[in-house]
């Protein structure tokens, strides 16, 4: 990774790392209360905290979700300007595939309901497994070049170039590669707003 690359890592993990951190005391919860509603391991949360690891895509979601905010909202810097334009190569990447494939997330909006804008590329014989997100949330996928496979609930649905799909997103999902070419898509994922606790399968509001 280059030294520029290694630097926005870097940045996304401490970003991360104190929004964690300001979020869960805002609400006066434990460690072992936010991995109770998260589903993420009191460990790993610690490790979060401390900038000490780069989560997956998988436990920031887990994360965003028990807070009730998006994925984006865990990657905000300290300070964040009320219009804001930013270059595809700067979105953080927060997926990689084993032969080159990248998510990024483009960017998100937190009111009313939750939505995320990303861009994926997946390479020829890539793929990603998705767990459920939290009840109502709902994805747009559209695919720009090559076909992608989406599985919900373990039945498959081929998406060609040009075409568009949206499934409900709060069970077990994925997208992998069809064919020899790479897929690129835009995707846009909405979740109703609320505190989600992984252990009852009940939402909160948030905390105003």
């Amino acid at each position: 990774m280059t030294d520029a690359g290694s630097g926005r890592v870097g940045a996304v993990t401490a970003a991360v790392a104190r929004q964690v951190r300001e979020l869960r005391a805002a609400r006066g919860w434990s460690f072992e209360e936010l991995a109770g509603r998260s589903g993420v391991s009191k460990g790993m949360l610690v490790q979060i905290e401390a900038a000490r690891t780069n989560p997956s895509i998988g436990t920031l979601c887990r994360v965003a979700d028990a807070f009730g905010v998006t994925i984006a909202q865990l990657l905000e810097p300290a300070e964040r300007s009320s219009v804001r334009i930013t270059a595809t190569v700067d979105a953080p990447v927060l997926w990689r595939g084993t032969h080159g494939g990248t998510a990024r997330l483009l960017n998100g909006l937190g009111e009313p309901d939750l939505v995320e804008l990303w861009e994926w590329r997946l390479e020829p014989g890539e793929g990603h497994h998705s767990p459920d997100h939290s009840r109502g949330t709902r994805e747009i996928l559209h695919v720009l070049a090559g076909t992608l496979t989406v599985t919900v609930a373990g039945v498959d649905h081929d998406v060609p170039a040009g075409h568009t799909i949206e499934f409900p997103a709060d069970r077990e999902h994925g997208y992998r590669t069809t064919g020899e070419e790479p897929v690129r898509l835009v995707m846009v994922v909405v979740t109703p707003s609320g505190e989600w606790d992984r252990r009852t399968r009940s939402r909160q509001p948030r905390p105003s």
